[in-house]
């Protein structure tokens, strides 16, 4: 319920770009954790603590809410549509027992450890209206940081890292960038971002700047603090933190049944259906 990763600015950019229909009709997703993470890994007392042993019982997906947390938001996943089921596989683990082995940290004393998940997860998901998201997790082999935060839809598509929007009809923005095949100029890009760029963002970004993740933690925060002062529905509820979670669990069974299907639990218990998104925070 604290997903940082959500309050990102280019998260918030395309939320709003989404709620303001700029995206059309949505019909896919991809997102990620991409993140060389096997120096900390082997950190003693530290989060390399936990990590490593999640990689020496499970073979899924181990740290799903990053990348998708914003997707769902997006989607309107407990909100007008929900995960359906999920398919998933994973990679040979090579990379992190590679990596033991070469570099012998804290002495040799982790020589023993049998590594089962493999290098890269892939993860898909249907959801109950039709649409696919891809999720990806690997923290052990060398490549920069990633969330691929992708979103498609009938009238634009973004991916970040970096951040990349081609719009069906640039004109439509007063934009100089014609052709709808090519990513938007940087000049463009910005015009968008001086359009769009999400009220909490907005009005927050000053203070937020030298804090924490670029400054999400800051807006994560300041915006559930608000939402408990003033009386009203965080962002994300227990039922997101649920469906977003479970996904560790799920993509285990997936890859160990072969890859089958694998339904995700409706912890709405249908109110999915009759519920709509929450209005775009705005800061009063």
């Amino acid at each position: 319920m604290l997903e940082n990763c959500c309050y990102g600015e280019n998260e918030l950019l395309v939320l709003n770009l989404a709620r303001q229909g700029v995206f059309g009709e949505l019909v896919h997703a991809e997102c990620a954790y991409l993140h060389d993470l096997r120096t900390v890994l082997f950190e003693l007392g530290s989060e390399g603590d936990w990590r490593r042993e999640y990689h020496t019982r499970l073979d899924g997906n181990l740290y799903p809410t990053h990348g998708l947390g914003p997707v769902a938001e997006r989607l309107g996943v407990g909100r007008g549509d929900q995960f359906k089921y999920l398919v998933s596989m994973s990679s040979p683990e090579a990379s992190l027992t590679r990596y033991r082995d070469r570099v012998k940290p804290n002495g040799g004393r982790h020589a023993a450890e049998k590594y089962v998940c493999g290098d890269i997860n892939t993860t898909l998901i249907k959801t109950e209206l039709g649409r696919t998201i891809v999720l990806q997790h690997d923290v052990v082999l060398p490549r920069p940081y990633s969330r691929i935060n992708a979103l498609y839809g009938t009238e634009a598509v973004f991916f970040d890292y970096p951040p990349r929007l081609s719009v069906n009809d640039p004109k439509m923005y007063g934009l100089k960038t014609e052709d709808p095949e090519h990513w938007l100029s940087d000049a463009d890009l910005a015009v968008i971002r001086e359009k769009f760029t999400h009220p909490l963002w907005r009005a927050l970004a000053a203070r937020a700047e030298g804090t924490g993740h670029g400054g999400m933690d800051f807006v994560m925060n300041w915006r559930l603090l608000d939402c408990l002062r003033r009386g009203v529905t965080p962002d994300s509820v227990v039922y997101d933190a649920a469906a977003w979670s479970c996904i560790i669990e799920l993509s285990v069974a997936s890859v160990a049944k072969g890859s089958t299907p694998v339904a995700i639990p409706d912890f709405t218990r249908g109110l999915w259906r009759s519920m709509r998104p929450l209005a775009i925070a705005t800061v009063s």
